[in-house]
């Protein structure tokens, strides 16, 4: 359940532009969290990638509730994704600034999944809640 409600919660963050248009004083709240929004990326890049990593472990789960582990599986994913999207800059500057090579990697990366990243914060909402029904249902 709680990496349904984080991904909830990161994705509204990585889509403000949808919030936006929904309620007009929401606009306060992200300019908060703007300062804090890297180091947010970076702590949920890692829960994304934990879980990826928890999930294979886990991969008994497959067998005896499928959908509940791709469920999971996936979400861990575009947790990492939009974590990796919002923590870029701060990543970089701590983990990639001394090897060339690692940068140029994680530049490309992010061009692949910038232009994704609105559509990854509204899957991530949808799954979000998915998740959290998931979590009880199975």
């Amino acid at each position: 359940m709680s990496y349904g409600i984080t991904l909830i919660l990161l994705s509204i963050i990585a889509v403000p532009s949808l919030i936006l248009s929904k309620k007009s004083n929401a606009k306060e709240l992200l300019e908060k969290i703007e300062p804090y929004q890297g180091w947010i990326g970076i702590v949920f890049f890692f829960w994304g990638i934990w879980g990826i990593i928890q999930s294979i472990l886990n991969m008994g789960l497959l067998s005896r509730i499928p959908i509940w582990w791709v469920t999971w599986l996936v979400g861990c994913v575009v947790t990492a994704a939009l974590g990796f999207m919002l923590g870029y800059g701060l990543l970089n500057q701590f983990f990639l600034s001394k090897n060339n090579a690692a940068k140029q990697k994680a530049e490309r990366l992010r061009e692949k999944i910038a232009p994704k990243q609105g559509k990854l914060g509204v899957v991530g909402v949808f799954l979000g809640v998915w998740m959290i029904v998931a979590n009880i249902l199975f």
